[in-house]
């Protein structure tokens, strides 16, 4: 064989090796490593999704729970992890926040990872307690106007998605209310419901029954559409803080240097897991959006969430729990 003849044999076996990777991908089992604690939002996507990655690609999905310190435990465990396709993250914006909320943590986002595909977004709900004197969105701007400093807003904890709601309301409607941060969410539902505490943002389907059952009143729900279990609800978008979103979102993500063919097929099978119908239908039901996007559209979705609570938490001075 001649030199040049063999240059383009070798050429050619070098291009296809990444396409016969990713069609053997995968041929052993697949760690999903879930930074957040067993039962929550997160773990149980997770679930669902390992189940179905397992019997379309016909290898066992393993969701591995490592939680502590605001996900950067097991976060950092997958970006120390090989970088071939057998250890993903399921991360949410949590992640985009300590970006600049923590950023003296081991690992950056988009330096040590690959996005691989968005899973869903789910809504949340501003409610206020039940003897607060407003019974919508707007009046409750007109309330906290008129009482700088005079208003209090729960959360579950610095830097978590309910405090960042809290600040980008604040930051969005130019209001002064002050922020009463909790150790989970249970403790700043109990003081909202009890009348300790005006306001909370909490998730939708949390928040539903005490609403039916009037012991909150909710203002609007957080997303660019009408949540679908509340959709007599407004958006506070459009009831009085034009172009507001904070919705609690999920996705998948790898180690950076994974094989960009095996990053894509991941892609293509999640994106057809989250975009069938009957997915849809039932994560709708509890109030959770199916995401998809290709690996482009998910990098540059993922670098505008970064930018965005990067400036709320610049404006709000919010620090994370010690």
């Amino acid at each position: 064989m001649s030199p040049l003849r063999r240059l383009l044999v070798l050429g050619s076996l070098a291009l296809l090796a990444p396409w016969a990777a990713a069609q053997d991908y995968p041929s052993r089992p697949v760690r999903i490593i879930v930074p957040f604690a067993a039962g929550g939002p997160a773990d149980v996507y997770a679930r669902f999704l390992a189940t179905k990655l397992q019997e379309v690609l016909g290898q066992p999905f393993v969701v591995d729970n490592r939680p502590g310190a605001g996900s950067i435990i097991g976060t950092d465990a997958v970006a120390k992890s090989p970088a071939d396709g057998y250890t993903l993250l399921l991360m949410s914006n949590t992640h985009t926040v300590n970006e600049s909320l923590i950023p003296t943590k081991p690992f950056q986002l988009l330096r040590d990872f690959a996005p691989v595909a968005p899973i869903n977004a789910s809504d949340l709900v501003l409610v206020t307690r039940a003897t607060l004197p407003v019974n919508n969105l707007g009046e409750l701007l007109k309330l906290a106007k008129s009482k700088p400093g005079g208003l209090s807003y729960a959360s579950s904890g610095p830097g978590t998605p309910y405090h960042m709601a809290g600040e980008l309301f604040k930051a969005m409607a130019g209001l002064a209310i002050v922020h009463i941060p909790y150790r989970g969410s249970s403790g700043a539902r109990t003081d909202v419901l009890g009348g300790q505490v005006d306001m909370m943002f909490d998730a939708v389907t949390t928040m539903t029954e005490h609403v039916k059952a009037g012991k909150v009143k909710a203002m609007g729900t957080t997303g660019t559409a009408r949540s679908s279990v509340m959709p007599d609800l407004p958006t506070i978008a459009e009831a009085g803080v034009p172009k507001y979103e904070a919705t609690i979102w999920l996705g998948l993500m790898a180690p950076k240097a994974t094989p960009p063919a095996v990053v894509e097929r991941l892609n293509a099978e999640v994106s057809r897991i989250v975009g069938a119908p009957e997915t849809a239908k039932a994560w709708n039901a509890q109030g959770a959006a199916p995401m998809v996007m290709n690996v482009a559209e998910f990098t540059r979705y993922i670098q505008a969430d970064i930018a965005k609570w990067a400036n709320i938490v610049k404006i709000s001075g919010a620090k994370p729990e010690q």
